[in-house]
């Protein structure tokens, strides 16, 4: 029977909120006193601020020597769950351009940022799709799965905001970033190419991509796999013993040999269906580690948007059964191919 009071996680919830809505409050009327810097005053780089290390990539493709750029998020931080912070808002606020994925990716931001669009250039660039390229979400009605970047084509979308969303805030440098993203959608272009050949001599019977949340389905969608989350398509839904049976079921239903971890996610229910299977007598091994919502360390190739799907895409080839260069498409392209 209900007692009428909101659950536990319904009233963390609710503090988080109030929590950061009187934080930002405060933010917002310091920053606004500050004196305005050389930055803003003269022709200096314009100063970008970006959530994901995804769309902050992008925007250093797009916008070049014309731009200063700084992300939010970067190597292992999961978008699902990430909470600003005092540092966070003094940067965005300050910021000539925000730029932001949407679709409920920083769902602990939204209401910040809608906010902060009130007074500061704010663009949510994964939120310009055609609403009929999107996949809906499981959970919630009229919401939509955010990992649009599993499938290079539909992020040469988003790079295209960003162009927009640059051109909009810079319009003297518009030639530059047009050149820009026109270079890096082709690099995106060649990249999707790659996965598609690759992945086309994965066999059939073993195109399963079992992960540890449901940040993979675009990808499936592009290429032809079925793809199995042990969470949903946010990290903060929970997996519990019945899911992880049922999975485990499947594992050995499907004879799937191999399953990922996740950079940004906690590998723990990912080991708890390996030892699942194997009580039933099934070997399932961890095929490597993927990028979902993060790239790589910085400075590695895996710290870019072409590295982390190149990583990707040749990791699932090389453990279900296919055939890919050893250091994937960076191969081709240091081979000169």
């Amino acid at each position: 029977m209900s007692t009428g009071r909101p659950d536990r996680k319904s009233r963390t919830a609710a503090f988080w909120r109030r929590a950061c809505t009187a934080l930002a409050a405060a933010v917002f009327a310091v920053t606004a006193q500050l004196p305005v810097t050389s930055a803003q005053a003269g022709p200096a780089k314009l100063h970008v601020v970006a959530t994901t290390s995804m769309i902050a990539d992008a925007a250093r493709q797009v916008g070049g020597e014309e731009v200063r750029v700084r992300e939010l998020m970067g190597p292992g931080i999961d978008p699902h769950a990430y909470r600003q912070t005092r540092t966070d808002i003094a940067a965005m606020t300050r910021a000539d351009l925000v730029l932001w994925h949407g679709l409920y990716l920083e769902a602990q931001l939204e209401e910040f940022m809608h906010k902060l669009a009130q007074r500061r250039s704010v663009v949510a660039v994964a939120e310009s799709l055609p609403k009929d390229r999107l996949l809906r979400h499981d959970d919630y009605a009229n919401q939509y799965d955010p990992h649009v970047w599993m499938d290079p084509q539909m992020w040469t979308g988003v790079v295209a905001a960003v162009r927009d969303a640059l051109i909009a805030a810079r319009p003297n440098a518009r030639a530059t970033f047009e050149a820009n993203a026109a270079r890096h959608i082709a690099e995106v272009e060649a990249l999707a190419a790659y996965a598609a050949d690759t992945l086309r001599s994965v066999p059939e019977q073993t195109r399963y991509l079992v992960t540890a949340h449901d940040a993979f389905n675009y990808f499936g969608r592009a290429y032809g796999f079925e793809v199995i989350g042990i969470q949903g398509i946010s990290t903060e839904s929970e997996a519990g013993l019945n899911r992880i049976a049922e999975l485990v079921s499947l594992l050995v239903e499907k004879n799937v040999g191999a399953v990922f971890v996740e950079s940004s996610v906690s590998d723990r229910n990912v080991r708890a269906l390996i030892e699942g299977a194997a009580a039933r007598g099934h070997k399932v091994s961890i095929g490597g580690e993927l990028f979902s919502d993060a790239m790589g360390a910085d400075g590695t190739y895996e710290g870019s948007y072409v590295g982390m799907l190149d990583h990707n895409v040749t990791t699932i080839t090389h453990a279900l059964g296919g055939t890919a260069p050893a250091r994937g498409m960076n191969s081709r392209l240091s081979a000169g191919s």
